[in-house]
């Protein structure tokens, strides 16, 4: 399942209320939370529900929700920032930071330097492994205080907020550590193999 759809080049916005410096270039603020998706929403199924960590293609840990919901939580509040060029400051998320999701597998390490994330509907994107550590992700089921809307990727979605929120792929079911890295469905299809917001890495070449 797509997550962003295409964008155009040449948007520019402008903030001009205090808080530039919290706003990559080309972005604008938005109050509410724009809903981006390429085909339809899946439908949840709770009790079928799975998440699962893999070293290539070895099992490393599965979750059910109930499991899931078990693992020591933690919140998040970040600005995100998506490629079509809106940002929204201040978000209040909940979940389980890939940290503790390691450490639940036994590791103290990722096993491999980058991830190919797996989502329901087919889509795919790749981050680099140090991107999710230390702090700086988590797998969301929560959001502003409440469970995280399907048409925003609930049950689950992954969380990258330093990065174009492409990356925070929905409907996360799958972790899988590769080496080399593997491009998913955008970046196959010209979006940046990264996407830092604060370089505009928004396209291949940016």
């Amino acid at each position: 399942m797509m997550s962003e759809p295409p964008i155009s080049r040449g948007f520019r916005g402008r903030v001009s209320d205090g808080r530039n410096a919290r706003v990559p270039p080309g972005q604008h603020l938005v109050e509410d939370f724009p809903v981006l998706s390429a085909g339809p929403t899946p439908e949840p199924d709770l009790a079928s529900w799975r998440l699962t960590l893999e070293d290539g293609n070895s099992p490393l840990g599965e979750w059910t929700w109930a499991q899931f919901n078990a693992i020591p939580q933690t919140d998040f509040t970040v600005d995100i920032h998506c490629v079509t060029t809106w940002s929204k400051l201040d978000t209040d998320w909940h979940g389980v930071s890939i940290d503790t999701l390691l450490e639940a597998c036994g590791l103290s390490e990722p096993p491999q330097p980058y991830v190919l994330v797996h989502c329901d509907g087919g889509y795919t994107t790749n981050v680099p492994a140090e991107d999710l550590l230390d702090g700086k992700a988590m797998v969301a089921t929560q959001f502003g205080g409440g469970p995280l809307d399907p048409e925003h990727g609930g049950p689950a979605r992954l969380l990258v907020p330093h990065l174009y929120f492409w990356k925070s792929a929905k409907w996360v079911r799958r972790l899988q550590f590769v080496d080399p890295e593997v491009p998913g469905f955008w970046e196959e299809n010209g979006y940046h193999i990264y996407g830092d917001p604060w370089r505009e890495q928004r396209y291949d070449g940016d």
